[in-house]
């Protein structure tokens, strides 16, 4: 592409052509040999006569120079001209061209400017036919050469991954280099690794390497911790940049199960500093709802931090059977358990009535041998919702008869009476240790002292259950520690006392192990690979790049040691991780973590992502010549005088467009409102908010307009044209739909309008809320639209709401989905939550909900946009691109169906009568 200042062309061959243009002026201007002169006496005759139509002797300059114009324009459009095309790299040529991405999650802030600029690249590579290949080192694969057409189409689904390039995916992705010499454009995330000299080094090899870098600022979060009564919060920068203030979001879930940000705060980095630190107060309610921590405005997982058990400190109950004796602590039964559970949990006093309305997490019961029928009830109640019980023995249990001929509902198992004791009647000759943890047990994987030592016990009854309910056993195999389920609670009994009195066990930290292992503490800090060992952890949640907590799904389980000294990546992902009743949060960033920005050598050249989209200008010079042109033949018209009938066309035209009214515009004159009624009344109409913001309006207009025409061809439902609804004037009852695009700016409506909306909702009308920015925010983010929907949302009678569940109505309305893309394809879409009766049938593929429509449908997919069509029916927005664009405006607009349907027909779709017909079409 040859280049002039920061216009390019394609065919610049074609500019020759120019050089004709003053040999087209000579030809035009030429004159015709003047006529020689006779005299017709005949030529009186004529005289007084007028012609209608006149010919001038000779072209005006202006007609000239208008074709000139024309003729030039042509030209120049068919050169190609591109405005700030990217620009030929020194050296380059025809060689293949190889991009290596880092796609990391430090490159998730900058990823739409990695596109844009990559988007650039490709094009000018198209335009010199260079092949291409792409090779993403979080994702390395053999990269293989290929027409940059078919690669730009691709590289639309490239997505980075929430980790970091190590070592080993180096090492493949220098296995995966294609053969031969290339260039490569290097797109880094900006952070340095060991790994990358490496890599370097051999691209260096094979031809020419340019570096892409955001100069944007990296933040990152460490994980949260709790300590003086406060969540400690650091996060760091990748470099000094002056001084700057950062709000950390808490995220979370509002008393009605509804996403929330729960608190904020705001950290201070120095001017030359790289860390900053924060503390938020909290109460422990408000604590333990928090889901996660965010640097606001900020599109990374590195910039979240997940919090897990950790943070929430447990609150326990401890009740011993004998009150301490003064100046003996060290023989309390609950000193030792004071000690252990005093840094790491909140501890609660009291009788046992008195505590169980406070409903806390463990109630601990150290030798207590017998509560009262009233306590018994309560206590179980408790157990069954969730509550652990935890038990010491003691010398009052040992000598009772609970639990003896008959288990005790608060008991694990059944007793033998007395116990067994070093020299007593069931006498050891020595003391015993303990053995080995099974693999069944939630121990298993500890560490045993070799001190720890047991004197005395109380034995459980041989039982058939009893082997299935130990958890822990002395080397002679008889019973340490058992545990029984009681509903969602659970039982557990140490066989020991809670003291150094029949065991040396509270004297070591295997105590404190065996205790954060039943969840009766939280872990004070991230455990090391010892303490997790024999463990496994099930995902419950994990992080996308971008910082978006999704579910889990099918990943399979991991190892306890792996979970906290692995390196992240497709095995191992950032997220939420659960055993037993305990989670663990796997973060990109830990406490250790240090951002260092990349150092690259001199000779490579670094360029930045800032730069000016491309934009071809053939269209609009054409454009351009052709009204040229038009103009001519007018003018031309009106030199001869011919132009007066197509003049009077032209007025009569011109007339009658402004007489008509614009598309969607309502007379505001007497009778306007009755007009507007009868319009809007007369077909099923759908209508758009007016935001005030123009673009955004034209765009939801074209949306429901193309929606409208899918309507029309498709189903049996024949639209009106739709219209733009004022919320402060126009009645809202007409609509059965709403479409309310949500920008930062837009007005917040006022209590009469708020009123109106309310009973527009309760009447069974349907909001469609989309925030436009799925593509960078998730629903309930802290990005700008999220939080103007927030402020909007609030004043509205608005259900408890969840995800789309696979089940609902509206996958299959009227076409069976299973996603519900718009311009962007996420798949955050938030519907009223089902009642919590609705259950699924056997064999049934889904629940039975014969009830209300959703009223309101939350997103950000930018709906409109993917429904938007001029008046012939043509796409106005892009959707991705190529075949796999035009397929998800496809099913864009099938959930526009499907949505229309459900708030025309109900959920009578969710009617078994239905299941045979879905389960054919289903394949089942």
């Amino acid at each position: 592409m040859t280049l002039f200042g920061t216009i390019g062309f394609a065919t610049p061959w074609l500019l020759l052509a120019l050089l004709a243009l003053p040999i087209l002026w000579l030809i035009l201007r030429a004159v015709p040999p003047a006529p020689i002169r006779r005299l017709f006496p005949g030529v009186v005759l004529l005289l007084g006569l007028k012609e209608d139509e006149q010919v001038s002797d000779r072209t005006p300059w202006w007609l000239l120079l208008m074709r000139m114009l024309a003729v030039a324009a042509i030209i120049i459009g068919l050169a190609g001209p591109v405005l700030n095309p990217e620009e030929d790299r020194a050296g380059a040529g025809n060689a293949p061209l190889l991009v290596v991405m880092d796609g990391s999650w430090a490159s998730a802030g900058s990823w739409r400017a990695k596109m844009q600029t990559l988007d650039g690249i490709l094009a000018q590579a198209g335009r010199d036919d260079r092949a291409v290949a792409t090779l993403m080192l979080t994702r390395p694969e053999p990269a293989v050469f290929q027409a940059a057409g078919t690669v730009q189409n691709r590289v639309t689904g490239l997505i980075p991954a929430p980790w970091a390039p190590d070592a080993v995916r180096t090492e493949t992705a220098l296995t995966a280099l294609p053969e031969g010499d290339f260039e490569t454009l290097w797109f880094s995330d900006g952070l340095a690794r060991d790994s990358r000299a490496t890599m370097l080094e051999a691209l260096e090899a094979r031809g020419p390497v340019t570096v892409y870098e955001s100069p944007a600022p990296l933040y990152a979060l460490e994980p949260a911790t709790f300590a003086d009564g406060a969540v400690q919060i650091a996060a760091s920068r990748l470099r000094p940049a002056g001084t700057r203030d950062i709000r950390i979001l808490a995220q979370g879930r509002d008393p009605a199960g509804n996403p929330a940000l729960l608190a904020e705060t705001t950290l201070s980095f120095e001017a030359d500093a790289t860390r900053a630190e924060g503390a938020l107060s909290l109460p422990a309610e408000l604590r333990a709802r928090i889901d996660r921590f965010e640097v606001a405005a900020s599109t990374s997982a590195g910039a979240v931090t997940l919090p897990d058990d950790s943070l929430r400190r447990r609150e326990v109950a401890l009740i011993a059977g004998s009150e301490n004796r003064e100046g003996l602590e060290l023989l309390s039964p609950l000193h030792y358990l004071t000690r252990a559970l005093a840094p790491t949990a909140d501890l609660i006093d009291g009788a046992l009535l008195d505590i169980l309305p406070a409903n806390p997490d463990v109630i601990v019961l150290a030798d207590v041998a017998t509560v009262s029928p009233a306590e018994a009830e309560a206590l179980l109640d408790w157990i069954e919702k969730g509550g652990m019980l935890l038990r010491f023995a003691g010398q009052r249990l040992a000598a009772s008869e609970v639990s003896r001929a008959e288990e005790d509902p608060l008991m694990p198992v059944r007793l033998r009476a007395g116990g067994r004791t070093v020299g007593g009647a069931m006498s050891w000759g020595e003391p015993k240790t303990l053995a080995a943890f099974d693999d069944e047990s939630p121990f298993f994987g500890l560490a045993i002292p070799d001190d720890v030592t047991v004197t005395a016990q109380v034995m459980a009854q041989p039982d058939p259950t009893l082997a299935s309910r130990v958890i822990a056993q002395l080397t002679d195999g008889t019973p340490l520690v058992t545990r029984k389920r009681e509903g969602q609670g659970q039982i557990v009994l140490f066989h020991v006392t809670a003291n150094a009195e029949w065991s040396s066990l509270p004297l070591s930290g295997l105590f404190v192990q065996m205790l954060e292992r039943l969840a009766v503490s939280s872990m004070a800090a991230q455990p090391d690979a010892a303490d997790l060992e024999g463990t496994t952890w099930t995902p419950l949640r994990v992080l996308d790049a971008f910082g978006g907590l999704g579910v889990a799904e099918n990943l399979p389980g991991v190892a306890g040691e792996a979970l906290v000294s692995a390196a992240l990546g497709p095995e191992l992902r950032p997220g939420l991780y659960q055993a037993e009743d305990r989670s663990l949060a796997r973060n990109v960033i830990g406490a250790e973590t240090t951002l260092t920005p990349a150092t690259w050598p001199d000779r490579i050249p670094v360029e930045g992502l800032e730069r000016a989209e491309e934009t071809p200008l053939s269209g609009y010079l054409l454009a351009f010549a052709t009204l040229l042109l038009v103009a001519d033949v007018i003018a031309a018209l009106a030199l001869s005088g011919r132009l007066f009938g197509v003049r009077a066309g032209a007025a009569a035209i011109l007339a009658a467009l402004l007489i008509a009214p614009p598309d969607g515009a309502r007379a505001q004159s007497e009778g306007g409102e009755t007009n507007f009624a009868t319009g809007a009344t007369a077909e099923v109409t759908l209508a758009h908010v007016l935001t005030g913001d123009r673009e955004i309006d034209q765009i939801a207009q074209a949306g429901l307009r193309g929606l409208s025409d899918t309507l029309y061809f498709r189903t049996s439902v024949e639209p009106g044209a739709p219209v733009g609804v004022n919320l402060e004037e126009d009645e809202l009852a007409f609509f059965p739909f709403l479409y309310w695009p949500v920008t930062p700016d837009q007005a917040t409506p006022s209590p009469a309008a708020y009123a109106k909306l309310n009973e527009y909702l309760r009447a069974g009308g349907m909001i469609l809320f989309d925030t436009r920015d799925s593509d960078i925010a998730r629903f309930g983010a802290g990005a700008p639209n999220g939080r103007k929907l927030q402020a909007l949302a609030a004043p509205l009678d608005i259900p408890p709401l969840e995800p789309v569940p696979d089940d609902h109505v509206l996958t299959r309305t009227f076409y069976l989905l299973q996603d519900f893309p718009g311009r962007y394809a996420s798949r955050d879409v938030w519907v009223e939550a089902a009642p919590p009766d609705a259950e699924q049938i056997e064999g049934m593929p889904f629940r039975n909900l014969n009830d209300n429509v959703t009223p309101v449908v939350i997103g950000g997919n930018d709906w409109a946009s993917a429904w938007a069509t001029d008046e012939r029916g043509q796409p106005l927005r892009p959707v991705g691109s190529g075949f796999t664009g035009e397929r998800q405006r496809e099913v864009a607009f099938r959930f526009g169906v499907n949505l229309v349907m459900h708030v025309l027909t109900g959920n009578y779709k969710s009617d078994q009568v239905h299941v045979p017909a879905l389960l054919d079409r289903l394949g089942q």
